[in-house]
C-alpha cells in the first residue's frame, strides 16, 4: 500500500510540471503577426512584404494616362518644368553672307587709253596688246600703271539674301617716287562719246577718298553712283574706280563696307593679294605707237 501511493504522488508530479509548461502553438494562434524591426525587410512571400511592394510608386503616366515609354523616349503633347523639346536653330550660327568679287585693274579709258610705265627703251617695247591682253602685256615688261589706275568691281551676293554695300574706301599701302623709265601710250588719241559714271580718286592726297563722279552718254549726264547699293545672287553691281597720281608711286588698296541681316563686315579689294599700284608720270618720255612704221616714236605734247 505503501509503494502505490508512493508511485501515485510521483505520477501526479509529473502531470503537474507538463501542464505549467507553455503552449506555443496556442500562443502563436492567439497573438499578431510577429513585430519586424523598422530597418528589417519583410521576408519574401509574408503578407508584409506583399504590401510593401504594392506602395511603392509606379512610374508616372504620361499625360495621355499610359505609362512613359522606356528608353529616354520623348512622349507627344506638351509637358511641364524644364523643356526637353529640341532647341530651335540659332540664327547665330547661320553662315555669314558674303559678297563675291572681282576686279579688273587693266581696264582702259573708253576702251582704249591708257599708259604704262617700263623701265625699257622703245625698241624693246613690243607693239600695244588689245585691251583683253593688257594684263599678259603688263605682266612680261613689269610694267607699273602711268598717271591712273581704273579699278573694275564687279559685286554680287552669294545667295537671294540682299547685301548693302554701305562705303567705300581707299587705303594707301605706300608711297614712293615716281617709277623710272618711259611712259608709253597704248592709243592714239582715241576718245568715245560714252563716260561710265566711276569713283575717283587721288592719290597724291594725304587721305584720298573715293569721290563719286557723274558720267555722260551723248550729252545725256549719268548721274553719279551713291552709296549705299544693294546686291544678290540675282543682282549684281558693277563699279569703277580711276586713281590718279601725278607725283608718287603709289601702292594702294580698296575696303568696300556692306551690312545684312544685322551682320556688317568689309571686303579688301586688291590686285590678287597684293596693293594696286599708280606711278607717276612727270618728267618721264612719253611714246606712242606707229602703226604704219611699226615702231613707238615720241607723243608731242
Amino acid at each position: 500500500m505503501a509503494v502505490a501511493l508512493a508511485a501515485a504522488c510521483a505520477l501526479l508530479a509529473t502531470v503537474g510540471s507538463l501542464s505549467a509548461l507553455p503552449d506555443d502553438r496556442r500562443a502563436s494562434a492567439g497573438s499578431g503577426p510577429p513585430e519586424v524591426s523598422p530597418g528589417a525587410p519583410a521576408a519574401s512571400g509574408s503578407p508584409e512584404a506583399s504590401r510593401s511592394r504594392s506602395a511603392s510608386p509606379s512610374p508616372s503616366p504620361s499625360p495621355s494616362g499610359s505609362a512613359a515609354p522606356k528608353g529616354g523616349a520623348t512622349t507627344a503633347g506638351p509637358r511641364r518644368g524644364p523643356a526637353t523639346t529640341a532647341p530651335a536653330e540659332d540664327s547665330a550660327t547661320a553662315a555669314p553672307p558674303v559678297l563675291a568679287w572681282s576686279a579688273d585693274s587693266h581696264v582702259w579709258a573708253y576702251g582704249c587709253g591708257h599708259d604704262y610705265v617700263v623701265a625699257r627703251p622703245p625698241e624693246q617695247v613690243p607693239p600695244p596688246p588689245a585691251p583683253q591682253d593688257a594684263r599678259t602685256w603688263a605682266g612680261t615688261q613689269s610694267a607699273v600703271h602711268g598717271g591712273g589706275t581704273t579699278v573694275q568691281l564687279s559685286v554680287q551676293g552669294t545667295s537671294e539674301t540682299a547685301v548693302v554695300l554701305t562705303a567705300l574706301r581707299v587705303r594707301v599701302a605706300g608711297r614712293a617716287d615716281p617709277a623710272p623709265g618711259n611712259a608709253y601710250a597704248m592709243d592714239q588719241g582715241c576718245g568715245g562719246a560714252l563716260t561710265p559714271r566711276y569713283f575717283d580718286v587721288d592719290l597724291d592726297k594725304d587721305r584720298p577718298l573715293a569721290r563719286a563722279v557723274p558720267g555722260n552718254d551723248a550729252g545725256t549726264p549719268i548721274p553719279a553712283v551713291r552709296m549705299p547699293y544693294r546686291v544678290s545672287a540675282t543682282d549684281p553691281e558693277v563699279l569703277l574706280v580711276t586713281a590718279r597720281t601725278a607725283h608718287c608711286d603709289c601702292r594702294w588698296y580698296l575696303e568696300l563696307d556692306w551690312s545684312s541681316q544685322g551682320r556688317t563686315g568689309t571686303v579688301r579689294i586688291d590686285d590678287d593679294g597684293r596693293p594696286f599700284r599708280t606711278s607717276g608720270l612727270t618728267g618721264l618720255p612719253r611714246y606712242e605707237y606707229d602703226t604704219s612704221a611699226r615702231e613707238w616714236r615720241p607723243r608731242a605734247g
